[in-house]
């Protein structure tokens, strides 16, 4: 399930918590950056044999004109062999959403979006420095359902400050009763050198703690769980037949390309990122230079990164396939039947799957399983 990311690295404004790669003074040379992306698209057009998924990430890419996403579409389609049930999602912000946006996305042909709403809590969205007010963020889901969005998916964030239990499954209850049929949720994470990171040293502002982020957790689990929605990744949950196709390919290490400053790109045994420096990006693009860097993937480095990300999933990981990398050793066979006496792995099908209770210890589990 080949894919194209596309990361567009505009924004309105810095939210406190984002380390993505982004500018909000992008005006001067936003032609020149769209210029760049369809020369690196038209330039990699060997590298995938076909395209079922096309993601606009960043970023804001719901910024983007109509002109200019049709632009991106259509270099795409002349230059690749395109699957006819392609997934084409575009991030989105709820300001950004109107009845005129909508009908353009659709006729550009997004068949997919991504709503970027974060919260429901006003003193959420202030302190987080986010555009939209918290009628737009219950609005845009009605607005985009009724133009034919009905494969969508909204970003909700846990663990934050202040946030209390009562609050958080109210959130989750709202988007129930909306019938959203895909919900991404992420735990607050503090970046360095972000402003949440510079409010928190100052004691501006105290984070949740550990305990609070983990009642959320299997809050939110217990709640989609029981109104139908699968887990299928740690933090996505779908209805019925609605996973993201893109995102899916990530985790089940199907090769993809990204396109624009920062995207990261990946065909099995290589990856590559490209320079996260917007003007950079464009010079080299126009003076034909290199403007990405690349690393070969070792046996090891492959064995360990299907370990992080299929652990993760709820298709686990294949014994098989890590068994392919490299040796399995009686040390990681100790340490797996450890996490199965914790009750935090479970051992079936050839392949390694977390516990619920594991879900909440995948990174330290997968670190531990790591060979280094």
């Amino acid at each position: 399930m080949a894919g194209i990311y596309i990361h567009i690295p505009f924004c309105k404004q810095k939210c406190t918590y984002c380390d993505f790669h982004f500018s909000t003074t992008y005006h001067s040379y936003r032609k020149e950056m769209i210029l760049s992306i369809l020369k690196e698209i038209e330039s990699r057009k060997n590298e995938l044999s076909s395209v079922e998924t096309i993601y606009f990430g960043g970023g804001t890419p719901s910024l983007l004109d109509k002109d200019e996403l049709d632009s991106i579409i259509q270099t795409i389609q002349a230059n690749y062999t395109i699957n006819e049930s392609l997934e084409i999602t575009l991030e989105a912000n709820p300001d950004d959403i109107s009845t005129n946006k909508l009908k353009e996305w659709k006729k550009a042909g997004i068949n997919r979006l991504s709503i970027g709403l974060q919260s429901f809590k006003s003193f959420d969205l202030e302190w987080m420095n986010r555009a939209h007010t918290v009628e737009e963020a219950g609005n845009c889901i009605s607005i985009a359902q009724q133009e034919g969005f009905h494969n969508l998916t909204v970003d909700l964030i846990y663990g934050l400050p202040e946030l209390t239990l009562v609050e958080w499954e109210n959130h989750i209850q709202k988007l129930i009763d909306l019938k959203v049929s895909h919900i991404s949720a992420y735990c607050l994470t503090i970046e360095k050198q972000t402003v949440l990171s510079s409010w928190i040293k100052k004691g501006k502002i105290e984070p949740a703690k550990e305990e609070m982020q983990s009642l959320q957790f299997e809050l939110l689990v217990n709640i989609l769980q029981k109104n139908g929605y699968e887990q299928y990744e740690i933090s996505n949950f779908c209805l019925p037949d609605r996973e993201s196709k893109h995102n899916s390919s990530y985790w089940k290490g199907t090769h993809y390309i990204g396109v624009g400053p920062s995207a990261h790109s990946y065909n099995g045994k290589e990856r590559r990122w490209n320079i996260a420096n917007n003007q950079l990006y464009i010079k080299k693009m126009k003076q034909g230079e290199d403007y990405f860097e690349k690393e070969t993937l070792s046996s090891i480095d492959q064995f360990n990164e299907l370990l992080l990300t299929g652990l993760r999933t709820k298709y686990g990981v294949s014994l098989l396939k890590l068994a392919s990398f490299t040796q399995i050793s009686t040390e990681f066979q100790y340490k797996v039947n450890e996490f199965k006496e914790k009750k935090w792995m479970l051992e079936g099908n050839n392949s390694l799957y977390l516990t619920q209770e594991g879900k909440l210890m995948a990174d330290h589990i997968a670190s531990e399983l790591f060979i280094v």
